[in-house]
């Protein structure tokens, strides 16, 4: 049986063809710039523009893994803990900031603009089987599957569509 971290790495890069990113909030992992800036990693903040030191420290990042890299290792350390989603890919980083920039605020039936932080596994694990097939078609664009925490941080969820549905798997990391 393997252990939790090695069944997360699995599920990720257990497909060379694909592209893994991270989506990752940094409003809730601590010192994520400064990591960022340290390993360097391919990544991109969502938000655009220049950005306030204090918005630049919350802002959403969008980090292209590689396995067995330093930020991969530590990244995956935060499973549980919800820092992010990860989204499994034939896209470069170019499309999925692409993609991944027209959620980052959305607007309610007034108009007035909303943060959607579709990055945070709590709300995507939530707001995606609300979709319609024509909004996963939104959602997902070039992404393949996002994999996210369960309501059980042992429990990993792959969302992928098809044929207009969402499909939901659940994978427990602890071998259960």
């Amino acid at each position: 049986m393997a252990a939790p971290h090695e069944e997360l790495e699995n599920l990720l890069f257990g497909d060379a063809a694909q592209n893994v990113f991270a989506v990752i909030d940094g409003a809730s992992v601590p010192d994520l710039r400064y990591k960022l800036r340290e390993m360097d990693p391919p990544q991109v903040c969502l938000y655009q523009g220049e950005l306030e030191p204090d918005m630049e420290e919350v802002a959403p990042y969008l980090v292209q893994l590689e396995q067995d890299t330093d930020f991969a290792e530590w990244i995956l350390k935060g499973w549980g803990k919800h820092w992010g989603v990860f989204a499994l890919t034939s896209g470069s980083l170019r499309d999925l900031r692409q993609h991944f920039r027209k959620f980052t605020v959305v607007y309610d039936e007034k108009g007035n603009p909303m943060y959607f932080r579709f990055y945070d596994p709590r709300v995507l694990r939530v707001y995606a089987p609300t979709c319609t097939g024509e909004e996963l078609e939104t959602l997902f664009g070039p992404v393949d599957a996002y994999l996210l925490e369960g309501e059980e941080p042992a429990v990993a969820v792959r969302l992928q569509r098809g044929g207009g549905a969402l499909s939901q798997s659940a994978v427990r990391l602890d071998g259960k």
